[in-house]
């Protein structure tokens, strides 16, 4: 095989249809129940929050759904994505293996977020909805939602965690420039921000406080905005496939095929956009490639939470789901990977953990900056944080192969650039910035504030 840099897909080849893991999956997935009655939620109920069109894309068993035209027109502003092989990066470690990733971060907001964005924002335009609502961690998606949102002529109103509103304010400033609202959450505009800023002042907020907030903003609206989220639903991680499902014919360009598949993990979008493509193949083909999802140890969802029933949001107002969880009252410390601090993980996601057909990891967010220095020093990209979590995973992944001699192939999501958080690399560099693992009996304190699921 020669030894190519960069693998790219002419446009012809931006994928048609998104891939739906729901039917492929090993098990059944557990229903999602209302928060009030703890029955089954039905499509009127989420259509308060949703225009009906994205929640049938929710409950659909189709295994592949067309992606409407206007959303691959605007795809084309960036898509394809360049799947790109490491090769100073493995000359740097010495290793016999061969590095793969898939470089979501030449998007115009800098990240994967746009590829659910753009859909959830036509399918609102196209259900009559005016305005929209959403919360933001580290501030990629809710800048993604922004430039969508302007692209089709909807409002937004964007609640971002404080502590990531302090931090990354040039990220809101890329929000405000497409025209959207930003608040620095919890606020003073809903019912729930009230509450807990009376309570706790110096709130770091978490995106669960964030969540809460734009779903009363949306569930109160009678009708006049309509919620948005990044992650952790089907349909939102079922846009994302476009990763994984170009990745698949870039590893046939490449004429290697990953025996390791790995991306950082939060609330499981940019994971499942590029690793479920490749669970399909393991799934339905029997491809025997790892799948490993890697999170914080601060914010260790899927290492240290339950698999249970939990609320998607800190005040208990959205649906309540089968997931890993550390628990709806998990409010996580400052940690700069703002974007991997939800207290849950996609349904999906965490059945195919608890299934045993991906695996998860946590990484302390010093050897997290470690590993996005020196891929920065060798391949000449400035990784985002949370991105740093999947090439931290696939650096250690090289130094296996280069003491065991194995010349295995790896593949990886860079999920985002970290142009705009160059304040964690400052406090990186100066010494300033602290491992923290979350503490196991903190997570049990979080379990007794489960909801009373029956038979659950």
């Amino acid at each position: 095989m020669a030894e190519t840099a960069r693998f790219l897909l002419d446009e012809s080849l931006l994928p048609k249809a998104w891939y739906n893991v729901n039917a492929d999956m090993p098990v059944p997935p557990s229903p999602v129940l209302h928060p009030g009655t703890m029955e089954p939620v039905t499509p009127d109920f989420l259509s308060v929050l949703f225009p009906m069109n994205i929640v049938m894309q929710e409950v659909t068993p189709e295994r592949w759904v067309e992606i409407p035209e206007p959303v691959r027109e605007i795809y084309r502003l960036w898509r394809p994505t360049p799947m790109c092989r490491a090769l100073r990066l493995e000359k740097a470690l010495g290793t016999p293996a061969h590095i793969y990733y898939k470089n979501e971060s030449v998007s115009p907001v800098g990240s994967h977020k746009p590829n659910t964005a753009v859909p959830q924002a036509f399918y609102n335009k196209e259900a009559g909805t005016k305005a929209l609502t959403t919360e933001t961690g580290a501030g990629q998606w809710g800048s993604a939602l922004a430039m969508a949102c302007s692209f089709f002529g909807l409002d937004l109103e964007i609640f971002m965690v404080k502590v990531s509103y302090d931090q990354k304010p040039y990220r809101r400033y890329i929000m405000e420039n497409f025209g959207a609202q930003v608040f620095a959450s919890p606020t003073d505009r809903t019912q729930f921000g009230r509450k807990l800023r009376a309570e706790s002042p110096d709130s770091p907020g978490s995106l669960g406080i964030a969540i809460s907030e734009a779903v009363e903003v949306a569930a109160t609206s009678g009708g006049a905005k309509k919620y948005s989220l990044g992650s952790v639903l089907g349909h939102v991680l079922m846009h994302q496939t476009v990763i994984g499902l170009e990745a698949l014919l870039q590893m046939e360009m490449a004429g290697e095929y990953p025996d390791v598949v790995i991306a950082c993990a939060g609330g499981g979008s940019n994971f499942a956009g590029f690793a479920f493509p490749f669970v399909h193949r393991n799934l339905t083909e029997g491809k025997k490639t790892r799948i490993v999802a890697v999170e914080p140890a601060s914010c260790p969802t899927l290492t240290k939470g339950r698999y249970t029933y939990d609320y998607g949001d800190t005040a208990a107002m959205a649906p309540i789901v089968k997931m890993h969880t550390l628990g709806h009252t998990f409010v996580p410390p400052g940690i700069h990977a703002g974007g991997l601090r939800y207290h849950g993980m996609a349904p999906s996601v965490s059945a195919l953990v608890a299934h045993g057909d991906v695996e998860a990891r946590s990484a302390q967010q010093l050897e997290t900056f470690d590993a996005a220095v020196q891929f920065s020093k060798a391949e000449g990209i400035i990784p985002a944080p949370e991105s740093a979590h999947a090439i931290r995973a696939a650096i250690d992944e090289a130094l296996r192969c280069k003491e065991t001699g194995e010349k295995k192939v790896i593949a990886f999501n860079l999920s985002g650039h970290g142009h705009f958080d160059m304040t964690a690399y400052q406090s990186y560099h100066a010494g300033h910035l602290q491992d923290f693992e979350y503490p196991d009996h903190a997570v049990e304190e979080a379990m007794t504030h489960l909801p009373k699921v029956p038979g659950g």
